[in-house]
């Protein structure tokens, strides 16, 4: 038999799909709508195998639901704007829109190499003014809404680049293209008030049951809600004058006790004015601001402080005064930028302690610790108790003590308790280029003038330099420099862009109608297909991306742009594509093609030096270990890859990229194809009636057929796509083996139902070779277009059930027994069973309990 020419088929059905436009869709309200999307990629060069898997993912879950009778909506676009175009394009001397549409033109090729059934006319890209026109206008209207507004902030400043930068590019404190030394400073940015939506945000999470608890657990501590209370400590000076009151919230009141020092941020304003006349203050801030201003960053850097001389009078004890610290572990932008420190019952404020020789007081005592023996060693206690060495807060519980200390703190009016949140509003300003511009502009005297809406989009000049340091559109010599509509005086353009997680926050609602131009999408196009019902992407953006498309919805909604709240009532997180990774004797990364073995040892295969064979790890261009997507293609298809991608693990976990994976997945797919091409045993005519007297190996491969049929349709649901494919090869083998007993009655009508079922079931999953078989079996349609096979119940329920057998409680045998057999049959069987003979050993029986179809147990 001629293999299975997958070159000739895969390009052929991906030109029929195209042509007949099998994919593309409109709102349809007779059918029910199924709206899949995967996160749509950031067109940075050439795609490999290890990018493939969530939109293979998607693609099955496309064509399953369009074949259970879904309007499936399934687009694909660019997330085109960001930084590494503007690298690129300062590395290549190209413009970076020129880079980013190369980039788009290649990746949308391979792409379709695939056979994804994507509806390519609603393809959009975000750095086009078509699209970012209506995100500007969408900002306009928040600044109305006071859900936009421009405040001061800290940000990383490269003091060579003269520009800011994200947290990703500090590195050991430097800027990571420039290596100077990173600065703190207080620029005016533009935010969004998603605080405004913190209640709301976290409340729904209980509803969205289809996202990974993995993930809603990460926005609920992201949003990070917390009740405590705000509390006013008086500080006086090293000579005993009063000094600056300072306020600290904190969430454990009930530790105060414990509380053997205060803390401030390097940026506190009482910080500020002590460095002005204390230089070695001041170099300490200095050194702080390079540390960046990541949580992450401040969490990992050694915890160290500078003692200001100040003292802070302890609230809750009579004549007694905490140390005053400037500390580099506080972070200004969360609660008041001051702490106290109680380092019984807090790692960090434990190591501060232990740095600075600070006293140690244990406050609460753990469940069944000895009260005099207990003490705080490495290891802060952050666990349940009762308090001791408190006061009047002594024998109360943590949750008691806290609300008694609250109360006293009212009481006394040194503060209140309060709700805080962690979340902080969303900074969208960004000093880069290739990015939406912000349509704001400024008088002389700073005052903010909206864009008018009849002058959007502003655009991006073409003539830029990237070359020069600093923000290139406050570089540029004439566009920021505009006329006033209404006094004809001089305006500033707006010269920051917007951070591109503002495009990814609303594209998925663009996608409903990509040709809107009036708006960013049609109301009614984007209220028949929101929510996305199923999104599928990375757990690297369970935060950032999730919160922000979910804030940007409530947004949208709030200035009547939509009825729609939450955008994505499902959610998958797919695992890695993994590869082991290999290093030359110089120990630089080798791709796995420059790799071979000879007489069991690895070596460069140009060279034949030794090569050592790294972990497996998730596919990486920085590491080489890529499989090359038209590599595969070429040497063994698109739906070879697929089906390999699909196969033996979770969705939800890593998967491992072998050739002995993809030869096998090849290899059985030609399997399928001889069942279909040159079947042992001729088959019967499509539709021919199946015999009513059926038995033996015809009747029981019929049952497997529809026991498959019924299984991987519930795989399918769930998402347990490597269980339907074990499913799918078993049922393979069965039509084989049945093959093999050709004599039996039947056989070629239960072979041609079974092998159209093994294709149709195959469809979502290896298209090509699912449209070319189902042509071979002489028929005429399209199988993308062919109705789900439905199992008949009957021959899926067993005729038979096992039952299990004990004895005194105890499991001594299991028996095969008809479904349903009189209680008698039952009890009978069990007692003849050889197992439960010997366990009785003669005993007399005094009751025998019969389960229907489940189990019996025997009182001996």
């Amino acid at each position: 038999m001629a293999r299975y020419n997958f070159r000739e088929t895969e390009r052929k059905w991906q030109e029929i799909w195209a042509a007949r436009r099998t994919f593309a869709v409109t709102e349809d309200a007779a059918r029910p709508k199924y709206y899949v999307l995967e996160m749509f990629p950031y067109p940075s060069g050439r795609l490999h195998i290890g990018h493939m898997r969530n939109y293979t993912i998607g693609d099955v879950v496309a064509r399953f639901k369009r074949a259970q009778g879904f309007n499936v909506l399934h687009p694909m676009g660019w997330d085109a704007f960001g930084l590494p175009a503007e690298n690129a394009a300062i590395a290549n001397r190209v413009h970076p829109r020129s880079w980013t549409f190369e980039n788009i033109r290649v990746m949308g090729e391979q792409l379709r190499l695939m056979g994804l059934a994507y509806d390519w006319e609603r393809e959009i890209a975000t750095c086009t003014p078509e699209y970012y026109k209506h995100e500007q206008k969408m900002f306009l209207d928040f600044l109305k809404a006071g859900l936009a507004y421009r405040k001061e902030s800290w940000v990383n400043w490269d003091p060579v680049e003269n520009t800011v930068l994200a947290n990703e590019q500090v590195i050991d404190g430097r800027g990571w293209r420039s290596g100077a030394p990173v600065e703190k400073r207080r620029l005016a940015q533009w935010f969004l008030r998603i605080t405004a939506f913190a209640d709301e945000l976290l409340d729904a999470i209980d509803g969205l049951e289809r996202w990974p608890d993995k993930v809603r657990l990460m926005q609920e501590n992201w949003i990070g809600k917390s009740t405590g209370v705000r509390l006013t400590f008086d500080i006086t000076t090293a000579d005993g004058e009063p000094g600056p009151a300072v306020e600290v919230y904190t969430t454990r009141p009930d530790t105060l006790f414990g509380a053997s020092f205060l803390a401030l941020s390097p940026n506190h304003p009482v910080a500020g004015t002590l460095a002005e006349t204390r230089p070695e203050l001041g170099a300490f801030i200095a050194e702080c601001n390079r540390i960046g201003t990541s949580e992450e960053a401040i969490e990992t850097a050694e915890k160290r402080g500078v003692d200001t001389g100040l003292r802070a009078v302890h609230p809750f004890i009579d004549g007694h005064s905490l140390p005053v610290y400037v500390a580099n572990f506080v972070l200004m932008e969360y609660g008041t930028g001051a702490i106290f420190g109680c380092p019984g019952h807090d790692q960090r404020d434990l190591d501060f302690a232990r740095k600075y020789d600070l006293p140690v007081i244990p406050v609460v005592l753990p469940p069944d610790a000895d009260p005099d023996g207990f003490a705080i060693g490495i290891e802060a206690y952050t666990g349940p108790g009762r308090m001791i060495n408190s006061g009047f807060l002594d024998g109360m519980t943590v949750d008691e003590a806290k609300a008694e200390a609250g109360r006293r703190i009212e009481a006394m009016g040194r503060g209140t308790r309060t709700t805080q949140y962690r979340l902080r509003d969303w900074g969208v300003s960004r000093q880069r280029y290739w990015g939406c511009p912000i349509p704001v502009m400024y008088r002389p005297d700073g005052t903010v003038v909206p864009v008018p809406e009849d002058q959007l989009p502003v655009t991006l000049p073409d003539d830029i330099d990237l070359e020069t340091p600093g923000n290139p559109l406050a570089n540029h010599p004439t566009w920021k420099y505009v006329t006033c509509p209404e006094t004809g005086g001089q305006l500033i353009r707006e010269t920051d862009t917007f951070d591109t997680f503002f495009e990814s926050s609303w594209y998925f609602l663009r996608f409903t109608s990509p040709d809107s131009t009036d708006t960013g999408f049609d109301r009614s196009a984007a209220e028949y297909w929101m929510p996305v019902d199923q999104y599928i992407g990375g757990i690297e953006h369970a935060v950032l991306h999730l919160l922000y498309a979910r804030f940007f919805t409530r947004a949208l909604k709030g200035c009547g742009y939509l009825d729609v709240s939450e955008p994505f009532a499902g959610l998958m997180t797919q695992g890695m594509v993994t590869h082991p990774t290999y290093r030359d004797a110089d120990g630089q990364w080798m791709y796995p093609e420059e790799v071979e073995e000879r007489d069991g040892v690895l070596v460069g295969r140009s060279d034949g030096r030794p090569v050592a064979l790294g972990r497996l790890e998730k596919m990486s261009k920085s590491k080489k270990n890529v499989v090359g997507l038209e590599e595969i293609v070429g040497s063994h298809g698109a739906d070879t890859a697929r089906f390999l991608l699909l196969s033996d693990s979770p969705p939800e976990r890593d998967l491992e990229w072998s050739s002995a994976g993809i030869d096998g997945a090849w290899r059985f797919l030609n399997r399928v194809w001889r069942l279909v091409e040159e079947p042992a045993v001729p088959l019967a005519a499509s539709g021919t009636p199946v015999p009513a007297d059926l038995a033996g190996p015809a009747l029981e491969t019929r049952r497997l057929v529809h026991k498959t049929i019924a299984a991987v349709t519930d795989d399918l649901t769930r998402f347990h796509f490597n269980k339907a494919v074990a499913r799918i090869r078993e049922l393979a083998t069965g039509l084989g083996e049945l093959e093999a007993a050709a004599e039996a009655p039947g056989a070629p009508v239960v072979l041609r139902e079974g092998v159209e079922a093994l294709v149709q079931l195959l469809a979502p999953m290896t298209p090509h070779l699912a449209e070319e078989a189902w042509q071979a079996l002489g028929h005429d349609t399209v199988i993308a277009d062919q109705p789900w096979p439905v199992a008949d119940a009957s021959l899926v329920a067993d005729d038979t059930v096992t039952v299990a057998v004990q004895v005194n409680g105890k499991l001594r045998a299991t028996l095969a027994i008809a479904r349903d057999a009189p209680q008698a049959t039952v009890e009978a069987a069990a007692l003849a069973d050889p197992a439960i003979v010997r366990t009785l050993d003669g005993k007399p029986v005094k009751k025998v309990i019969v389960v229907p179809n489940r189990i019996v147990n025997i009182v001996a």
